[in-house]
């Protein structure tokens, strides 16, 4: 009696393609401490209040004013006596916070105008991306100081001049990423058998052009985190004494010759924030290219 062959349940390709992408991720060294920091970064954002108190630690002023780093204030105190670490910490939910909302509101909006402009093309391709171009040549940082200069200072206000200022690039590298698969033969199948084109979109064309859309959404959360504390550093984003990375650095703008400190560690925090999620991106675009999956 012959045996029956075992069955063996092989692995969906969207799984096993994931799987390939993190295994070229994790070979790159440089992308894995990025992901290690911002890992770090985010987890203590998530259980800040289990860290450190926020009202009493972060917010209340106390007598121990510019004192030094120690064992009870690792990173010191800044000139109202509210302890540095802390600030960072709860500053780090709030600077992470806007970079990734600011990037999703930024991605969703600016994705929907360049995928209507490289689907549809023509006439309406123009339009947007004349639009996009007047856009692109206003620097980012002068055009959210003009609206939030319009619309005044909030967090709100603060997200509105961030997104607004990253809609254009978002809709450029989808534009590109669309036209590239547009024009593929499973399209025209889904067109063939009476598919809407909102439909092929967002089944068909989005999915298959992901790759560059994910790596610079990566990247962009690192510049809109850099954005917001530039913004707070002139004085036209987050109010005090909420805690944020770019406010903290112009509280203590007069006080860094003699405390060097209070600029050191919150700009550690910009720096290192940003550069992780760098770090992170390009080697998503390395894991990502296709050229580079029988490689190494």
């Amino acid at each position: 009696m012959a045996r029956a062959n075992p069955i063996v349940i092989q692995p969906r390709p969207k799984m096993r393609r994931m799987a390939d992408i993190w295994g070229r991720l994790k070979k790159n060294k440089l992308a894995m401490v990025g992901l290690v920091i911002i890992s770090v970064f985010i987890f203590a954002a998530i259980f800040a209040d289990l860290i450190v108190d926020y009202h009493d630690m972060a917010i209340t002023q106390s007598r121990n004013r510019l004192a030094p780093p120690s064992l009870k204030h690792i990173f010191g105190t800044d000139h109202l006596g509210r302890d540095v670490f802390a600030r960072i910490v709860h500053g780090g939910r709030l600077s992470l916070s806007l970079g990734f909302v600011s990037t999703a509101i930024a991605l969703v909006i600016g994705g929907i105008f360049g995928a209507m402009a490289g689907y549809f093309g023509g006439r309406l391709d123009s339009i947007i991306m004349r639009i996009m171009d007047l856009l692109l040549s206003l620097p980012a940082i002068l055009l959210a100081l003009a609206i939030i200069a319009a619309l005044g200072t909030s967090i709100t206000n603060l997200v509105i001049a961030i997104v607004v200022a990253n809609i254009p690039g978002f809709a450029r590298i989808v534009r590109a990423s669309v036209l590239t698969v547009v024009g593929q033969e499973y399209i025209e199948a889904s067109k063939a058998i009476g598919m809407g084109s909102t439909r092929i979109i967002l089944t068909n064309v989005i999915p298959n052009a992901l790759g560059p859309i994910i790596v610079q959404a990566t990247m962009a959360v690192a510049g809109m985190i850099i954005a917001a504390a530039s913004l707070s550093f002139l004085g036209m984003g987050i109010q005090p004494p909420t805690p944020e990375w770019g406010a903290m650095l112009a509280d203590a703008e007069g006080y860094m010759r003699h405390y060097p400190y209070l600029v050191i560690f919150p700009g550690l925090a910009i720096v290192l924030s940003a550069l992780s999620l760098n770090l992170v991106g390009d080697g998503l675009r390395d894991a990502l290219d296709p050229k580079l999956k029988n490689v190494g």
